[in-house]
């Protein structure tokens, strides 16, 4: 059956020109692609322009902002990261969503995934069934799988997370490892994520370590002697080839802001402080909650040969805070304390990496000595109305 055939319909189909044609949002089982019915091109300049009215509530801040144009994605395939509900039986078990009646709808062959992704999901599904796992019924609160979270790193390595109820399964899980391990051959890490608890929150604070380590992410600055190393738990930006351009366009803002030390906050697994280490900066710290991830930052700062680049783990809030300030924050950004602190800190240039632009706008209020140099959109979520939005600011 050809691609065309198994993933559209019949007649016409709603989905732009130039995006994959999806039975799943044409059938109405999955609306998250909520705007694959525009044309790319339409969707790229929809984001534009959002960010760059979004931005004019800054007023004369604002008002000499140099915009660079939007960095786009590829419309298929571009997702790195993979998280499935698991629902159905214990003899067919479902990897997708939860319908509004909670029942799983299967999106296994979804196309905004990698392929590696996808062509892992039969497999793990078998898996399931072998190592007789039951999944979790939201409805009824028995069973024991969640959640399978599937990402994709260098030369098609793949990390998968069990996120279960209990240990309950741990023992069969082990057992089945050499069938997986043959049947997938790129796996490279397999963990399971403790969350016994029935709310709306995907993962546990415990981890249990099954194969591997970390998982090597596939992009590095010229130069650099290795990877960015991704733990179980981690965070890191969903659309690999985004991320990169994301980091060398803030590593090139930093190298050109002429700072001596850098702080990158809320730094994951390093991506901003290593590319900045890497263009030159001469002292650079990484901050971070995730202890995790911290350790894997260390050890790709390690392998990238980096020295003037450090990492620890802690609260971004009251740290002693370079020339330059690279933030990364959640969605509901970084709030009033943080901002504060930022404010009458010493920096001179600060870098915000934002994938909600209201929260930014909201923060750059709280930061009124700072004037907007640079902007530019990375299209790091298609077929959505999201996107990542970089802004380089200058004291004045």
């Amino acid at each position: 059956m050809d691609e065309d055939t198994r993933f559209g319909t019949e007649g016409k189909s709603s989905c732009g020109p130039d995006a994959p044609r999806c039975r799943y949002f044409e059938h109405r089982l999955c609306r998250s692609c909520s705007e694959i019915t525009l044309p790319y091109d339409e969707q790229c300049l929809r984001k534009d322009e959002h960010a760059r009215l979004s931005l004019i509530a800054l007023g004369a801040r604002a008002s000499s902002c140099v915009w660079e144009p939007l960095v786009r994605s590829a419309s298929r395939g571009f997702r790195n990261r993979a998280k499935m509900v698991v629902s159905g039986s214990l003899d067919e078990p479902l990897l997708g969503i939860l319908a509004e009646d909670l029942t799983g709808i299967d999106l296994s062959e979804c196309l905004i995934c990698a392929d590696g992704i996808r062509a892992s999901l039969p497999v793990l599904r078998e898996f399931i069934v072998r190592a007789r796992i039951p999944p979790y019924d939201v409805r009824t609160r028995r069973g024991e799988l969640k959640y399978v979270l599937v990402t994709i790193g260098a030369e098609g390595a793949l990390m998968v997370r069990f996120v279960l109820r209990s240990t309950e399964a741990e023992v069969r899980i082990r057992k089945h490892m050499g069938w997986l391990g043959g049947e997938l051959p790129t796996l490279s890490v397999l963990s399971i994520n403790l969350q016994p608890n029935h709310v709306a929150i995907i993962e546990g604070e415990e981890e249990i370590p099954v194969l591997g380590e970390s998982l090597p992410m596939p992009m590095s600055p010229p130069g650099a002697l290795g990877p960015i190393l991704l733990p179980p738990g981690g965070f890191f930006q969903t659309n690999t080839e985004i991320a990169q351009r994301l980091y060398e366009t803030a590593a090139e803002w930093g190298r050109v802001s002429g700072a001596e030390t850098a702080t990158d906050l809320f730094c994951g697994v390093g991506g901003f402080a290593l590319y900045l280490g890497a263009a030159g900066i001469p002292l650079v710290r990484g901050v971070e909650l995730h202890p995790g991830a911290v350790a894997a930052a260390r050890r790709s700062a390690a392998l990238w040969g980096l020295e003037s680049v450090s990492f620890e783990a802690g609260d971004a809030t009251a740290r002693r805070l370079g020339d330059l300030v690279v933030v990364n924050p959640p969605r509901r950004g970084l709030g009033a304390a943080l901002a504060a602190s930022i404010e009458v800190s010493p920096a001179t240039h600060l870098i915000y990496s934002s994938c909600n632009v209201e929260t930014l706008v909201r923060d750059l209020h709280q930061l009124p000595s700072f004037r907007l140099e640079r902007a530019r959109v990375f299209d790091m979520f298609p077929h959505t109305r999201h996107y990542e939005l970089l802004a380089a600011l200058r004291r004045d």
